[in-house]
């Protein structure tokens, strides 16, 4: 596609490998809803992800941070440090691919759109359209027989 998004390095990555490198890790997706809630803290994530370790967990921030949707922040200089991660400007829109896909599964999900739906409504265009061509055919065939 030609959208592009810059890593932190300065390399160009395609928007559409970005969508698929995190929507295919298991934990990428509810690390990103967590953090748009406001559980930005590693503790608050790993309590509301029960299954999550904190290296996976880690490696998912990580690799949205390259890609310019996380941002990390540590306060403090001595230890304890905290740290937080919130969504850059990027990692916001980037949540709103998120939540169509999600819109979408629910319609499915609702039975409002339906593969059979679908095909009925393609039907009825398709015969529609014949229906004009051939009201058309007819109407110029008398016309010219007029003439």
């Amino acid at each position: 596609m030609g959208v592009e998004s810059e890593l932190q390095d300065g390399r160009k990555i395609p928007v559409a490998s970005m969508v698929e490198s995190i929507v295919g890790c298991k934990w990428s997706v509810r690390l990103l809803q967590l953090c748009a809630e406001g559980n930005n803290r590693p503790g608050m994530v790993l309590r509301a992800c029960p299954g999550l370790s904190a290296k996976v967990m880690n490696e998912r921030w990580r690799k949205m941070i390259r890609f310019g949707i996380m941002r990390r922040t540590v306060i403090g200089i001595k230890p304890p440090v905290e740290v937080e991660y919130k969504l850059t400007p990027f990692g916001r829109r980037f949540l709103k691919i998120l939540d169509e896909v999600r819109r979408l599964q629910e319609a499915v999900d609702g039975g409002a759109i339906s593969k059979n739906n679908q095909s009925r409504k393609n039907a009825q265009l398709a015969s529609r359209v014949t229906t004009q061509k051939k009201s058309r055919r007819s109407s110029s065939s008398a016309s010219s027989s007029k003439g």
